[in-house]
């Protein structure tokens, strides 16, 4: 009889059966066996220095390579740091799978080291939880973990791991391996609906298609191409369904950025909405009032929520934008994207001079267009923080897919995310540029993850938008209570670069406009995971801020 240890059998059906390559981690005596097993089988370990970056990493991880991301966390604090990052993974619909340690079955109740009920407190962010008890069982459990993450509507997914059934052997005969399962359940609309939704399109004479994530996690790019080029109708991807479709293809609005998504909604009077929430940045569909929707959506209680759809087709995205396509009318509405286009450009003729126009100080939109000049599309982008979260979206374009994220931009807001995605998105495309724009405040989440990024060698490019304060809130209590109340805002200066240094990465500081590409370009040829602190103008609010404010007030 073969014996392995349960540690060893966890790595053996990740990386056999599942063929996963890749694991985010942070060491503890509880996982120990586990982490032995990933030598033994050689799965790639990245520890990180604390486990939010861990869930973060693996959660970008899904988006850049389309598999689901494993994150292994200890038992206690270990699994109470990972929290927000599984929560904003849930809330971003990704698939997650989080393997955790746990104190051992025969204390229960004992007051063990990191004694804790951990099921229930992760209850309410996973699709699916549990705790596995037999060492044999494993392999069943870990599929059991795979198919609810993957299938059907994607999200995080969590299975304890007992040092009881982690640290004994069994007999690998005696084992039965489940085989990995990719198959897809097809959940389609009737074909009254598609028709009724055929008929809107095709009499449309202002329409916009919106996409989001399920048109990126649903990997349809060569149907929604033939869908919009068909349908002639202009288009703005977000959240993880931007690249799709490249951001610089005739029919994207894309350039617009917020702008864009806040002039032209308002017009329209057919939107097609595929696997996207209408969420508080669409005003919960309060945005575009006048227009008929048409919803796409994998879950049946998506398609009226927040605001009634004139047609509700669930199904995966590829699935119902497939069918639509052989109903659909070729049309050519060139006319509309002119007007679209030249009236959100109207609107942001201030930001477009100041994107062409060096200033001092600098402003933050000059300088995501500096990024621009150096990278251009064939690059990946991460924005990371309130304001600087608008300025990403706003000027950063790409031809990649998922090569604009805005990952604090989910229902989370959630601050910190920036350098985790940008680490996992290098992992995943080593051979392309990867650049997260940070701002001064949540650069501070996860920034000590820089020594994750020295250690293994993942040379990300990090720009600071330092406006020496957490800027969006800073704006906000300037319009709400008045400059002179200001409170909990200033950050002042400080030398993130030297930190960076300090940790084996590159460093530099820029204050001027002239310094800024030069910098850039020599922290590409270090080769290091690189921090560039640029000092920005404390003085500049967003369009963001402002609707923040606004939503504020209505109390």
């Amino acid at each position: 009889m073969t014996k392995i240890h349960g540690g060893h059998l966890v790595a053996k059906y990740l990386k056999e059966v599942q063929k996963v390559s890749m694991v985010f981690t942070l060491s503890g005596g509880h996982i120990e066996n586990i982490l032995d097993g990933f030598t033994e089988y050689k799965i790639r370990t990245i520890d990180v220095r604390h486990e939010q970056a861990a869930a973060m990493m693996a959660h970008a991880w899904s988006i850049y390579t389309g598999e689901p991301g494993v994150c292994l966390v200890t038992a206690g604090p270990g699994f109470t740091n990972a929290l927000t990052g599984i929560v904003n993974a849930h809330l971003d619909n990704a698939p997650l799978v989080v393997l955790c340690g746990r104190h051992p079955l025969r204390d229960d109740l004992t007051g063990a080291l990191q004694e804790m009920n951990q099921i229930d407190m992760i209850k309410p962010v996973t699709k699916w939880q549990a705790t596995c008890y037999e060492t044999k069982r494993i392999p069943e459990y870990l599929a059991l973990a795979f198919r609810h993450a993957t299938m059907g509507r994607p999200g995080p997914v969590f299975l304890e791991l007992p040092p009881d059934i982690l640290f004994v052997q069994t007999d690998l005969e005696s084992v039965v391996i489940p085989p990995r399962r990719t198959h897809k359940t097809a959940t389609h609309p009737e074909v009254s609906e598609l028709e009724k939704a055929a008929v809107l399109i095709n009499s449309a004479q202002r329409p916009i298609f919106l996409g989001g994530s399920g048109v990126g996690m649903s990997a349809c790019g060569d149907v929604l191409k033939a869908f919009m080029e068909k349908s002639g109708l202009p288009f703005c991807l977000l959240n993880n369904g931007r690249g799709m479709l490249p951001d610089d293809h005739p029919l994207s609005i894309s350039d617009g950025g917020f702008t864009g998504i806040m002039t032209g909604l308002p017009q329209a009077d057919v939107i097609v909405a595929a696997g996207i929430r209408f969420n508080w940045v669409l005003q919960s569909g309060k945005l575009f009032p006048g227009a008929k929707v048409i919803r796409i959506d994998i879950d049946p209680h998506e398609v009226d929520r927040n605001r009634p759809a004139e047609v509700g087709l669930v199904g995966d995205c590829g699935y119902v934008l497939n069918q639509l396509l052989q109903k659909i009318q070729a049309r050519d509405h060139a006319g509309w994207l002119t007007k679209l286009r030249s009236a959100y450009k109207a609107f942001m003729i201030t930001e477009l001079e100041k994107r062409t126009t060096p200033a001092e100080p600098i402003h933050p939109i000059r300088l995501v267009a500096r990024i621009m000049e150096v990278f251009g599309l064939d690059a990946y982008y991460v924005a990371d923080g309130g304001d600087t979260s608008y300025y990403g979206l706003a000027g950063f374009l790409s031809s990649q897919k998922a090569g604009v994220m805005v990952p604090a931009g989910a229902l989370l807001g959630c601050l910190g995310t920036g350098i985790p995605f940008a680490l996992a998105a290098k992992l995943a495309h080593p051979a392309k540029p990867v650049i997260v724009l940070n701002g001064d405040g949540s650069f501070g989440f996860n920034s000590m993850e820089f020594d994750t990024a020295v250690r293994h060698n993942i040379p990300i490019i990090c720009v600071v938008n330092n406006d020496c304060a957490w800027g969006m809130i800073k704006h906000s209590q300037e319009m709400s209570i008045g400059s002179d109340r200001c409170t909990c805002a200033e950050l002042g200066m400080r030398h993130y670069e030297k930190m960076v240094e300090g940790l084996g990465g590159h460093g530099e500081l820029v204050t001027r406009d002239e310094e800024i590409i030069p910098a850039i370009k020599r922290a590409v040829a270090s080769g290091k995971p690189a921090c560039i602190n640029v000092i920005t103008d404390p003085n500049v609010t967003s369009p963001a801020t402002v609707m923040f404010y606004q939503n504020l007030s209505d109390f």
